[in-house]
Parts: C-alpha cells; structure tokens; sequence
C-alpha cells in the first residue's frame, strides 16, 4: 500500500524535475515539460497548477509554437519565479576567461573577459577566475552570501567518475579536479562541464535550438567537440564524455593529436589547423576573425579550405545523424559562423547520412556566438539549484 508520505515526496520529486528543467531550459508549455521530464500530461498539468499556487513558477504572456510545427493555437509557457539570490558562469576556454554572474531567472548583471594560456597554467587560471567572480559579484552589486552555485566549462572531457580532465588534453590540469578546486577558492557548489554541452545547454536554451528535442551542437574552434540533447536534455553518456567528435579518427597516418592518437578529426578541421593551411597564401597574418571576413567578402581560397573542413565534420555528424536521427546540427565556436563550413557539413550530412534522415536535419549557425559557454554555465547552475 502506497502512504500519503510516500506520494507527497514523490509529488515533491516531480516538482523538483519541473523547476529544474524550467532552470535550465527557460520558459516552456505544459506539452514540453511532460516530453522533458516523462510525466504524463494530466500530472504536469495539476503539478503546475501547485508551482502557480505557490510562487515558485508562473505563466508567462507570450505563447510557444505548436509542437513539430502544428497548426494548431501557440500555447501558453510557464517559466520560473525569479527567486532570491544569485548564480555565475566561468567559460574557460583554451586562451580565455569569460566569467558571468547573473540572478536566477538567468538576467546576466554583470559580465568580464581576460585572456590567459589556459592549458599550461590550470592553478593560475583557477585563481584568476574565482578572483573575476568575486570582482563580478561586487560590479553586479550582489553580497558573496548570496551566491548560490557556480556553473564551469572547461574545454576538454570530463570524466563523470573523477571529475577530472580527460588525461593529455590540457597538461597544466593534470591531477587538478575543476569543480573541486574552483569550490575550494568560492565556497559554493560548483558544477562543471565540458564546452560543447554547455554550448548546447545555452541554444537550447536562449538560442537557435529554442524549442527543439533533437540537436547535435557542434563546436568548432581551437578544437572540435559536439553536445548532444536528446528528447530535450543533454546525453553526456556513462562517463560524461558523449561527443567528442574531435577525436574520431578520420585516417590511420594522420598528424599526431593532443590526446595522443593519430589522425583524429581535430588534426584535420580545428581552427589552428585551418589558419596554418591558409596562412602561406596571404601576405597579412591571418586569425580566425580576418578569415570570417575573407569567408563572407568571397575569397576562393578561404571558401575551398572552410568547405573541405565543413565536409570532413559533416562525414563524422554523418553517422551521428544516422544513429541519432536530430532535427538540427548547431554550429558554434569561433567558427560556427562561417557560411562555407556550414556548406561543407551539409553536402556532407547529404551525401553520407541516409536520405530520410539527412532531409529531416537543418544546419545552422549558433546565435550566441563566444558567450554560448558562459551562457550555458549560467543555466547549469540555475538547474542545479534548483533540483537541489
């Protein structure tokens, strides 16, 4: 027999499952959160009614689209109350430091760069980045006290068992364990990540993967990693290293990479790489914004090299597809933007994946561009507040 305890904590479970997908996700309807969080409808429905009743969520004036693009009335969206306190995002990247602190509802209040080898100097970057959060809580006007939680990108796997760096990829990281270390520094819950799913959290969220189930997010910049959401929310698999696309091996006596094997797909497509082709056919130095500029005003040499990149990535996003069945492919990272890449994935994704699932995908370029991570390490940590 079922107690009255036991169906409050449950009830109080699927609460929990809704402000967290709510936290991480923004604003959604009533058919979305059943999707997201496998409750049936009916549930969602009165659970919702008891989040309204109690503050803690709201419905929102502006409307959804019908799911798959139905034809039937926009419906309503619910999202969070704005609770107290306040989270931040660090993004760190491979030469970068991006630290946001935002309130909960995701409203970023105040927002800094700084630049720094990250790879070679993991102490370093660690105390630079709990002094930019301290430095962002005071420019923001928020107390230390009421931090709730950090959200961290790193540019590399994480080993879920570990918590710690994929050996080899960042040598300065070595035996560092990120969200621990940054934890120690604050004395706040830290939940960290890899770039690739926390891009993939923020177009999910706030970006061009608004309102789709189905999206392989895709990174290309001083390496190349994809984040993978599925049904709505992100597959990191069994030890948290889903997608690392970067490191599929694409020839056998390819150029050695960072992780210690030959030919992987980083060696091939990864913006160093591309700037190092480019670089003996151009008199001015080249850098990934000046090849952007080149991509955009038509020059041959620059199209030819960006598209070759974007077929290689579409020949293993092939296969993903295939396996996977996505309605989009998000480019992000320095070079998501680039319309030759993203030709080259496509003529890709068309020629290698099978005709039904290559006609049901799009390709497109990501709408947060560099602040995509920090972004996501935002949401990251409103989840995780609010599951806790």
């Amino acid at each position: 027999m079922v107690t009255t305890g036991a169906l409050e904590r449950l009830r109080e479970t699927n609460r929990r499952a809704i402000t967290g997908l709510l936290a991480g996700e923004g604003p959604m309807s009533r058919a979305d959160l059943a999707r997201g969080t496998g409750l049936s409808r009916t549930t969602i429905s009165s659970l919702v009614t008891d989040l309204i009743g109690t503050g803690d969520v709201v419905e929102t004036a502006d409307r959804g689209r019908p799911h798959k693009g139905g034809s039937g009335r926009p419906p309503h969206l619910v999202a969070l109350s704005t609770p107290l306190g306040a989270v931040a995002g660090v993004d760190i990247g491979h030469g970068h430091l991006r630290v946001a602190v935002a309130d909960r509802s995701g409203r970023v209040l105040a927002e800094d760069t700084d630049s720094l080898d990250v790879d070679e100097h993991g102490v370093d970057a660690l105390d630079r980045a709990a002094r930019m959060v301290r430095a962002g809580l005071a420019a923001a006007g928020v107390e230390r006290a009421d931090l709730r939680a950090v959200g961290m990108c790193v540019p590399a796997p994480l080993d879920r068992r570990s918590a710690r760096i994929r050996t080899g990829i960042m040598p300065g990281w070595r035996h560092l364990s990120p969200g621990d270390e940054l934890h120690r520094r604050l004395d706040v819950p830290v939940f960290a990540d890899n770039d690739a799913n926390l891009g993939a959290l923020a177009e999910l969220s706030h970006g061009a993967a608004r309102g789709i189930a189905d999206v392989l997010y895709v990174k290309v910049a001083s390496g190349l990693g994809a984040g993978i959401v599925l049904g709505g929310r992100l597959h990191r698999g069994a030890t948290g290293i889903a997608g690392e696309i970067g490191h599929v091996q694409v020839g056998e006596d390819g150029q050695v990479c960072r992780c210690g094997n030959r030919g992987c797909l980083e060696t091939e497509a990864s913006a160093p790489r591309l700037l190092a082709v480019l670089q003996p056919a151009y008199d001015e130095q080249l850098s990934v914004r000046s090849v952007l500029a080149l991509d955009a005003a038509g020059d041959a040499g620059v199209r030819r090299v960006l598209s070759d990149a974007g077929r290689s990535v579409g020949r293993a996003l092939a296969d993903l597809c295939n396996s996977l069945n996505p309605e989009a492919i998000v480019l992000g990272g320095s070079l998501g933007t680039s319309p030759s890449l993203a030709t080259g994935v496509r003529a890709a994704v068309d020629r290698y994946a099978q005709p039904d699932t290559a006609a049901a995908v799009r390709v497109v370029a990501g709408e947060l561009g560099a602040r995509a991570e920090v972004l996501g390490a935002v949401s990251l940590a409103i989840a995780r507040v609010a599951a806790s």
